[in-house]
């Protein structure tokens, strides 16, 4: 798709995406509405902040029995996972899930092209993610590199905080630690996301920034990788947080891209999901 969009301009004729958000979005909103257009198809922006499912008048079940009889596909970017679960059991049509707080896999189906993109392959590499590791990317890094026979290790504080939660770690075969400097050594990705998140409070900041400063990206992390590592950042990024400037705006970065690719893995999720039901 992306090395010829035109081939894949009419693929959603006459189709429609609705997009749940209780979440807020830049990339999300934007890469998916893109994407539809780009494919000859149309979006639908729902805010659920002002719906009545956003103020409990009105049930998951009943919205995703409706809405499946309107749209063609259905992604949500939502807090609360069992929610997603709740619309995807009742729903006619293919959710996509857009984020939750357990889980992101849109952005690690990007994250996992922009890497095969640059290093040709998947196979044999190693990915080190360093910072807040209780969330949705680490997450979902940590399922996507699994699948993909890929190593990684994640470097986080000592505390469950700040740890990936045991349901994910279970499945997977990534190695906790605490030292970022042995987490990163001959890692062939470095990634970081946001120290803080949406849903975090403002008041957690000093705390936090204390917490996670050792697991900063910065030149000397840089130097333990692999001489050829790349650096990822999901995005949005505050240099001198959880990465310097001089590592995101350097030439190992490629969070740009990265951010890119979102679209193109979501626009070939889509259409592979509605091929599925043809």
């Amino acid at each position: 798709m992306k090395a010829d969009p035109k081939a894949y301009s009419k693929v959603m004729d006459g189709r429609t995406l609705l997009m749940f958000f209780a979440k807020p979005s830049l990339r999300t909103r934007v890469s998916f509405e893109t994407g539809m257009s780009k494919m000859g198809g149309h979006a639908i922006y729902y805010n659920l902040s002002t719906s009545p499912i956003g103020v409990g008048k009105e049930s998951w079940a009943d919205t995703s029995r409706v809405m499946s009889r309107y749209v063609d596909i259905i992604m949500a970017r939502l807090y609360c996972h069992k929610e997603l679960e709740e619309l995807i059991s009742f729903s006619d049509v293919p959710v996509i899930n857009a984020l939750t707080d357990y889980t992101h896999p849109c952005q690690i189906l990007a994250d996992l092209l922009t890497i095969r993109e640059k290093k040709g392959s998947l196979e044999g590499l190693k990915l080190c993610y360093l910072g807040d590791s209780n969330n949705n990317v680490t997450h979902s890094l940590m399922l996507g590199c699994h699948l993909m026979g890929m190593e990684m290790t994640v470097g986080c504080p000592d505390h469950v905080d700040y740890s990936p939660q045991p349901g994910i770690t279970d499945q997977t075969s990534a190695t906790i630690h605490h030292d970022a400097f042995e987490a990163a050594a001959n890692a062939d990705i470095l990634y970081a996301d946001t120290w803080m998140s949406y849903h975090i409070e403002k008041d957690e900041a000093t705390k936090r920034t204390n917490d996670l400063t050792p697991y900063q990206v910065n030149a000397a992390i840089m130097a333990v990788a692999n001489p050829e590592a790349i650096f990822m950042n999901c995005l949005p990024a505050q240099r001198g947080m959880e990465q310097t400037a001089e590592v995101i705006d350097g030439p190992q970065s490629v969070v740009f891209d990265q951010a890119e690719n979102r679209m193109w893995a979501q626009n070939a999720v889509m259409d592979f999901l509605l091929e599925q039901q043809a």
